[in-house]
């Protein structure tokens, strides 16, 4: 009965079914989404803006030396160690002194396609077909072919963004952390209590200040409005808030506006540090409530619930968040990976693109949108990373060689994870098998050595959420939840 259920459940499911899955929805939802994000072209020639509109990518084809294009199979690529990789259309419009000109499509590079994905032609293949064009019929697909070579990209394991995690670190310190992420952008934003309850927050180009001085900043400005804020019905949140003031009085003699400048924008002339330190708050502080004016009274109450988090981890009112519980984790496939390589590429392709208008502008020539794009500087951004594994932000060996040796290793292959910590260290708690990898990681399977249990693979049965987009604060507020 269990052989029959494996069969019954393994006709509709691939074992990379999660991998292909996730570049399909790169392809119909997160090309887009890159797109939209971007927007504008902001050229430095006056009066002149290039708009994005829809992208779209048309099937695998191959450009011949003599000319043309046709229709390109994996076996072929294999063969003659080309890359199996189809074409990228963005439609374009000028702006012209707020005119809009109508758009076009506009060929910008080349995208590879995974093989048995929905752009492939193998996935509406029958067996006969797959065996005539030369392929094996039970390969299930989900590697990419980049120069010929069959290549793979590696699931990655990180902590969840946007969700605060409190923690107890050395000396007894308490920190409440998170890793806002939104847009392609990430950033770790951290409240810590040290052992003496004073609360300090770091965040990029802003390490170590006091906190109590940036909540009046975003708006909390009077003592009586940040004992409204902080929750003062419990005894042991007041009393470290009563103390952080005096400790904060003390440092900025009650100029807090002075103090903040001075710690945000230090050496910069006088008429620049208000707008530096608001440029640092709305862009590196948690960027995923909003970058506008606006949001800067939601981060401050944000702030004020990850200090009280650690004073209530301090007293053993809440427990400890732990880093190594799967529900504290994300996994990074296919699709992400590739969305934030589109992202990066995209952006390189659209300063280029501004680069050479401002070109066009001093030779004065007309601008055209099809002279100022150059496909290779977003196409070779996207092989090079698939080819050499060195993704973005400095992450290596994301692509790797698809293992040959045998038919299981190729399928184990495209199920693993590789965790982002350092190989040198013991982490021995990260590296111990967890209750909460139970029906998600293989137990067994990890290699040997300096990786062990630090690159995984997932368990057999296993089925990975995609998460969703729909707006949590709007769904709420339908349902009739108020904000306090």
């Amino acid at each position: 009965m269990v052989k029959g259920m494996i069969e019954a459940y393994f006709r509709e499911n691939s074992l990379v079914k999660q991998q292909i899955e996730s570049y399909n929805r790169f392809i119909e939802e997160g090309m887009q989404r890159v797109v939209d994000s971007i927007g504008v072209i902001k050229t430095n020639v006056e009066g002149i803006e290039i708009k994005f509109g829809k992208v779209r990518v048309e099937p695998p084809r191959f450009y011949e030396i003599k000319g043309g294009t046709r229709r390109i199979y994996p076996s072929e690529a294999r063969i003659r160690n080309i890359t199996y990789a189809a074409p990228v259309f963005l439609e374009m419009s000028l702006v012209y002194r707020g005119i809009e000109k109508p758009s076009m499509a506009y060929f910008i590079g080349d995208l590879p396609v995974m093989v048995k994905s929905n752009l492939c032609y193998l996935s509406s293949m029958t067996r006969e077909e797959l065996i005539a064009y030369g392929e094996d019929p039970l390969d299930p697909g989900g590697y990419f072919i980049i120069n010929g070579s069959e290549r793979v990209l590696v699931g990655l394991e990180d902590l969840v963004p946007n969700k605060v995690l409190t923690t107890v670190e050395k000396e007894n310190t308490l920190v409440s952390k998170v890793f806002s992420t939104t847009e392609g952008m990430k950033v770790k934003i951290t409240v810590t209590r040290s052992k003496d309850g004073v609360y300090s927050l770091d965040f990029p180009f802003v390490p170590n200040t006091p906190l109590l001085p940036v909540l009046r900043i975003l708006g909390i400005k009077t003592d009586e409005e940040l004992m409204n804020v902080f929750d003062t019905s419990k005894l042991i949140i007041k009393n470290d808030l009563l103390y952080n003031m005096d400790v904060e009085y003390s440092k900025t003699k009650g100029d807090y506006v002075n103090y903040i400048h001075n710690r945000f924008a230090p050496g910069h002339p006088k008429d620049h540090k208000e707008a530096r330190v608001w440029y640092l708050i709305d862009n590196y502080l948690l960027p995923h409530l909003g970058k506008t004016e606006k949001d800067r009274y939601k981060k401050a109450i944000y702030l004020v619930k990850m200090a009280e988090r650690t004073t209530l981890v301090h007293h053993k009112k809440l427990t400890p968040d732990d880093k190594d519980h799967y529900g504290n984790k994300r996994v990074k496939l296919t699709g992400d990976l590739m969305e934030e390589l589109f992202r990066y590429a995209l952006n390189y392709l659209a300063r280029d693109i501004a680069y050479q208008a401002s070109r066009a502008d001093v030779r004065g020539r007309k601008l055209q949108i099809q002279t100022l794009i150059r496909p290779d500087a977003f196409s070779d951004r996207i092989l090079y990373a698939m080819a050499t594994g060195n993704w973005i932000a400095g992450q290596t060996g994301v692509s790797q060689l698809l293992d040959r040796v045998s038919f299981l290793s190729s399928l184990s292959h495209r199920r693993r994870l590789i965790s982002p910590l350092s190989k040198k260290h013991p982490h021995f708690e990260a590296r111990d098998l967890h209750g909460t990898h139970y029906g998600k990681i293989c137990p067994s399977e990890t290699p040997e050595g300096p990786s062990a249990s630090l690159v995984k693979n997932l368990s057999i049965f296993v089925e990975v959420t995609t998460g969703t987009n729909f707006d949590m604060e709007k769904l709420l507020k339908d349902f009739g939840v108020e904000e306090k």
